[in-house]
């Protein structure tokens, strides 16, 4: 099979390298991919916000299956586009992706179905919100509805920090300014990130993981697109498992049945595992990233046929099977993420960091120059590495940490610490 993998980060570098390696793939492109994802694919210049000349290309090279990495070609239809022009998708459609599209319709949904959920409200005009807030005190939760790279949540600590995000939502000093706000409860507990395939009616479910969204140790200063990740989550019982899907997961690909837009691809829960049980942070419509890299780590079955299922519907005969090792992944960013960085420098010592044992090197933001490579983004490099402890696998991931040699580049120290913890 011909495969087009959509997508530029840690995220499609994982699944560049666990699908070029089924025996279904015949050739494998990325596009656009990055300097990593070169050597599992061909890197093709593409514009995601290109759909006709997407299309054009996999009619052009005869592509069968598309797998789409990043929320924002799903949001905007991608996978619509694609199937339309006969050419099999991985993945929602434009409807089914408001789960992640709109934070309000994902709170409407679960509060129509009786998921569980934090409380909350949500505003179009900035006073009411900032008044509601006033009303409420803090700690309080501010999201802005749309797309925003991981970025656009703010949990504040205090009214005034809650009332600044909502104006800078509003003014787009977040990304684009938002069209609505989301103020919803603080919700005390520990988070997990917790992964099924649904193909519109079979919810298959995978590996559990833990992300560091916080871009400092101590889970300190604000939020990223994620700074690490490790599978599986201690918290994550086969129990609490069950319960996520019965009262989260499954209530939910039900309901969008129902309204006639079958979930087909991945679904992420973002999950806050409270006194009272699992409750529903967030709904992402895409693999999470960094916690693709540590998920591909652990899967020992083929990748390709489990995605074609969930598109051809046929995911009630399937199982995975997974390693029992740990995996732990270390996200290198350009100092000054997730604010303003500096592109372009030279990374070394890449090629010592990846033979460390169990280490696996994924490439986010990263460009060819020859043959080097320059820092290209925010977050730049996912040092991965598998053990049979977590703290194994930190140990590992960390040694091959000092070998990169790249001084404007930054990582933090303490990724796994909560499952370490626990293994003590």
């Amino acid at each position: 099979m011909n495969i087009l993998i959509l997508g530029s980060g840690g995220r499609e570098h994982a699944l560049a390298w666990k699908i070029a390696a089924s025996p279904l793939a015949t050739k494998v492109y990325c596009a656009p991919g990055n300097a990593g994802i070169a050597r599992e694919a061909e890197c093709v210049a593409l514009d995601l916000t290109d759909h006709g000349s997407i299309v054009a290309f996999a009619k052009a090279k005869r592509v069968d299956f598309v797998v789409v990495g990043p929320e924002a070609p799903l949001c905007a239809g991608i996978v619509d586009d694609l199937e339309a022009a006969g050419i099999k998708s991985f993945g929602p459609t434009k409807w089914a992706a408001r789960l992640e599209g709109s934070k309000g319709f994902a709170k409407d949904l679960c509060k129509a179905h009786n998921i569980p959920t934090a409380p909350y409200r949500r505003f179009k005009r900035a006073q009411e919100a900032k008044a509601y807030v006033a009303a409420k005190g803090a700690p309080i939760v501010v999201k802005a509805d749309g797309l925003a790279g991981g970025k656009g949540v703010v949990v504040a600590a205090s009214v005034a920090e809650a009332q600044t995000a909502i104006d800078a939502m509003f003014g787009g000093r977040l990304g684009a300014p938002a069209w609505e706000v989301v103020v919803e409860d603080f919700l005390s507990g520990e988070e997990a990130s917790f992964f099924a395939l649904c193909d519109g009616e079979t919810v298959l479910p995978l590996a559990s993981a833990q992300d560091h969204k916080r871009v400092g140790d101590g889970d300190t200063g604000p939020n990223t697109g994620g700074m690490g990740a490790y599978s599986p989550a201690p918290i994550m019982t086969p129990a609490m498992e069950a319960r996520v899907m019965d009262e989260i997961v499954r209530p939910t690909v039900r309901a969008l049945a129902r309204m006639g837009a079958p979930y087909r691809g991945v679904l992420f829960a973002g999950l806050m595992i409270t006194d009272q049980g699992p409750q529903l942070v967030e709904y992402n419509v895409r693999f999470g990233d960094p916690e693709c890299q540590v998920l591909m780590l652990r899967l020992k079955s083929d990748l390709l046929p489990a995605l074609l299922a969930a598109r051809d519907g046929q995911l009630k005969n399937f199982d995975l099977r997974w390693t029992e090792e740990a995996a732990l992944t270390v996200v290198m960013a350009a100092k000054g993420y997730p604010g303003t960085y500096e592109k372009g420098a030279a990374i070394g010592g890449l090629e010592a960091a990846a033979q460390v044992e169990g280490v696996e090197i994924f490439h986010a933001g990263t460009k060819a120059d020859g043959d080097r490579v320059l820092a290209h983004g925010g977050r730049v490099l996912n040092i991965c590495a598998t053990g049979k402890t977590v703290r194994e696998a930190q140990a590992r991931a960390y040694q091959a940490v000092d070998r990169i040699q790249w001084p404007g580049g930054f990582c933090r120290r303490d990724i796994g610490w909560r499952a370490i913890a626990r293994e003590q």
